[in-house]
């Protein structure tokens, strides 16, 4: 299934797309798609609907993150083996997290922050945890994964790594954590270290890789984060990126840019960079 949420921010309305990529409505059916609509046996009730049956929604509306209710986003830096040229591998996940007031839809603009020099991107593959896991095994992580999305992990380098904090000063500006189109649950995926995923930047391909080259896989990754926190449903993992980030490019984004990035099977991101005006640089 793939599902999603339309509508302005903050009114969004559950849908699904049907197999000839309209949206259909779940308005009827669920409140909205958040930690609990994620558990394994309300999915199986979703499967188990005729997209046909539902409400075409007309038009093109706005998508928004396909998951309302995000109670954590987590995510795990240097985890792609292209990085070995430009930064020592790790022996375990590099672990951080961003704040869920980054979270936007899709193709929500970019807002540059007052005092942003160093604005990045970074295609990722994202998890999302489908139901309680504490101390996963290795081999039981993945059985408590609802699906998968694509992700910008945006990131201010600056505020990141020179403004004498932690990762999440660089990684949380509103607009900094682009989710969709579409949450595809897991039984749609055969297997999810063979992904594609790319992002170009004003045309030109920076990235351009596959989750095989992932230094931890996703298995072991959602295992990690549970053996130090209590994982919850409708909690988000983004998996790291692969090499080709402006910040070893040598270059950063700026006010009309234009990102556009996707991962095979989950769908693709378009994003404009603007300036956001609100207040004063730190």
């Amino acid at each position: 299934m793939r599902l999603l949420r339309y509508g302005p921010p903050g009114a969004e309305k559950p849908g699904m797309l049907d197999r000839q990529g309209r949206i259909r409505s779940l308005a009827g059916v669920l409140a909205d798609i958040d930690g609990a609509a994620l558990a394994p046996d309300r999915l199986d009730r979703l499967r188990r609907i005729d997209p046909q049956s539902l409400p075409v929604v007309d038009g093109c509306p706005r998508l928004g993150p396909p998951v309302a209710g995000i109670g954590n986003v987590l995510a795990s830096g240097v985890n792609y083996r292209g990085h070995a040229a430009v930064v020592a591998l790790p022996s375990e996940p590099i672990i951080f997290s961003k704040h869920t007031g980054a979270i936007s839809g899709p193709d929500d603009p970019i807002l540059v922050p007052p005092g942003a020099v160093k604005v990045d991107w970074e295609v990722e593959l994202a998890v999302v945890i489908g139901r309680p896991a504490r101390r996963l095994p290795v081999e039981q992580a993945l059985d408590h994964v609802a699906g998968y999305m694509v992700a910008n992990d945006v990131s201010e380098r600056d505020f990141q790594s020179e403004r004498g904090g932690q990762w999440i000063k660089g990684k949380s500006w509103e607009s900094f954590c682009p989710l969709g189109p579409w949450l595809v649950t897991s039984d749609e995926i055969a297997d999810v270290q063979a992904l594609a995923l790319w992002l170009d930047v004003n045309g030109e391909r920076v990235q351009d890789s596959t989750t095989a080259e992932m230094v931890f896989s996703v298995a072991e990754l959602v295992s990690y984060f549970s053996h130090f926190m209590a994982l919850r449903a409708g909690d988000v993992i983004l998996t790291g990126t692969p090499t080709g980030v402006g910040m070893t490019l040598g270059r950063y984004l700026k006010p009309g840019d234009v990102v556009r990035l996707g991962v095979s099977g989950l769908g693709e991101q378009c994003q404009r960079v603007v300036p956001d005006g609100d207040g004063e640089a730190p």
